[in-house]
């Protein structure tokens, strides 16, 4: 029993065998603290010590449980290749400056909550049986887990780092978390590959940072971006929901395996699909928000502030509508899904999952009139077209819109698509086409050509000359006798001088008359209906 043992000098326990519990707590150490190669067989109890040099415990093999809570260690501290059979408790350690604990096996839990070091601390290749917790853990330098196993996840919330948080060739089970967690100087965080969830809620980045991860999930809930952050991603479903982002963040997917130090790719056991999934981005600024290669057939957009001002570049795909005649091929939102899911007859279309509020159309319409804008703003009008679309059916299914809107919108999207489908406009106007002509044919040309008749008179040494034109002559007859060759192809001429030429000098009957001049409106503005659909799909 040594608890509160003074030792005035250097403390030399090398090789010892210690048979039955070591019990060190409170003791003073004025000098160094040396168990190289010890052997613990029961419990080691170092819990309140204060070493004011180095304490290294290399080597050292613990058959019980080893307590290390609120020590302090003025130096450095080594533990090194050690094998911990039960718990490890280093709650509220202080080691002033770097602390090693590669190679050493936790095959109980292994607690660091409140635990303070100095400079950085090394967890290469250590080995946690159980949870690792570091719960409100500070370190002044890097942290490294290259190699690392983790059998049950591990824990950061609260914690605070002074450099870089590096991940690398580990086997991990279980999910990793960082809530509430604040990196002052990070620059690299990860690579983390494993299939559970990395969770970065609350965290708070406050210098530039780069996060490298192919996991299942990434949280990143209310997330605070104070300087650039760039999020290269495999496999995971984002949730950026009411992140604060102060500075650009870019969030990429990337096509390839991150690297190990080797230069060979990093495995991804447990990882098959390596799309990445934002699924949120409500209540979050997109001001300064870059998506690059991402999917988004499951993102929620509603609530998103300065959405108009979101980028996306690379391949972005958003849900389309169910497959069917009546449903015209467009990028949606899988808000959209839900509320037509939610109407009755709707079939097809993706319902909301439990939790997921279902957003009305007064609701979506200012939302795909922003990501209209985004797109427009950077120079994509073909992809700014969808949108467009959505926003009008999303105030055309408005039932707060006027009666009135509603009716002209309905018919803007019967006659072209809201300017948008060239094949719906060209269809409309063959079939007015097709209709002035047989019109034409069958009341507009009359019975035959009036020709003009001139009739003349002398007075004297004067000649008067008046030329009268009869009035067209309705045609008579069967409507059979009507649909002649002939008749077909002065109505053609008439329509067609009409649509394009405006003018025809075809002698019609007052039936005719009439059918021209409604064919000089309807005709040329379902051709410029056309026009406009091929130009949004193909202006830069």
């Amino acid at each position: 029993m040594l608890d509160e043992a003074v030792f005035s000098g250097d403390a030399q326990f090398d090789d010892v065998d210690f048979t039955g519990d070591c019990c060190l707590g409170g003791a003073r150490f004025h000098g160094g603290a040396y168990f190289n190669g010890a052997v613990f067989r029961g419990d080691l109890r170092f819990g309140e010590a204060t070493v004011t040099g180095d304490a290294w415990f290399d080597d050292v093999e613990i058959h019980a449980q080893a307590w290390f809570d609120r020590a302090r260690i003025g130096g450095d501290l080594r533990f090194g290749a050690v094998r911990i059979d039960g718990n490890a408790v280093f709650e509220g350690l202080a080691v002033g400056g770097d602390a090693t604990f590669s190679g050493t096996g936790f095959r109980g839990l292994a607690l660091f909550t409140g635990a303070d070091f100095g400079g950085a601390a090394w967890f290469d290749g250590a080995g946690f049986g159980r949870e690792a917790r570091f719960d409100s853990a500070t370190t002044g330098g890097d942290l490294s887990f290259h190699g690392a196993d983790f059998a049950e996840g591990a824990g950061f919330p609260g914690a605070t780092f002074g450099g870089d948080v590096e991940f690398g060739g580990n086997d991990i089970t279980g999910d990793i978390t960082f809530r509430r967690a604040t990196f002052l100087r990070t620059a690299v965080l990860g690579p983390l590959v494993f299939p559970g969830l990395l969770d970065l809620s609350d965290a708070e980045f406050q210098s530039a940072v780069t996060i490298r991860a192919a996991t299942r999930s990434l949280r990143c809930r209310r997330t605070r971006w104070a300087s650039t952050a760039a999020l290269r991603l495999r496999h995971a479903c984002v949730d950026v929901s009411d992140a604060v982002l102060e500075f650009p963040v870019s969030i990429a997917g990337r096509s390839r395996p991150f690297l190990a130090d080797d230069g060979g790719e990093l495995p991804e056991p447990g990882l098959d699909d390596p799309r990445v999934r934002v699924t949120s981005l409500r209540g979050a600024d997109a001001a300064h928000l870059v998506l690059t290669d991402v999917d988004l057939t499951r993102c929620l957009f509603a609530e998103t502030v300065h959405l108009d001002q979101l980028k996306l570049d690379g391949r972005c795909p958003l849900p389309l509508p169910p497959p069917g005649i009546r449903r015209t091929r467009r990028r949606t939102l899988i808000e959209e899904h839900h509320w037509r899911a939610a109407r009755d007859g709707a079939e097809g279309w993706t319902r909301a999952p439990r939790g997921v509020e279902v957003r009305e159309p007064a609701v979506l319409a200012p939302v795909y009139r922003q990501l209209r804008k985004a797109l427009e703003d950077g120079r994509n009008e073909p992809g700014a077209a969808d949108f467009y679309y959505g926003e009008m059916e999303m105030r055309r299914h408005d039932p707060e819109s006027p009666p009135g809107e509603r009716t002209l919108l309905a018919l803007y999207w019967a006659v072209s698509g809201y300017g948008l489908r060239a094949a719906r406009a060209l269809g409309w106007l063959l079939l007015a086409v097709v209709a002035t002509v047989l019109a034409m044919m069958l009341w507009g040309l009359p019975q035959d050509d009036p020709e003009p008749v001139s009739t003349g008179r002398v007075t004297g040494d004067r000649f008067t000359l008046t030329t009268d034109k009869p009035d067209p002559v309705n045609p008579r007859g069967s409507y059979g006798s009507r649909l002649s060759s002939e008749r077909f192809d002065k109505s053609l001429r008439v329509v067609v001088n009409s649509v394009v030429f405006r003018s025809s000098g075809q002698d019609l009957t007052t039936a005719g008359t009439y059918v021209e001049m409604t064919s000089r409106v309807v005709e040329p503005a379902l051709l410029g209906l056309a026009a406009l659909a091929v130009r949004s799909r193909v202006k830069r």
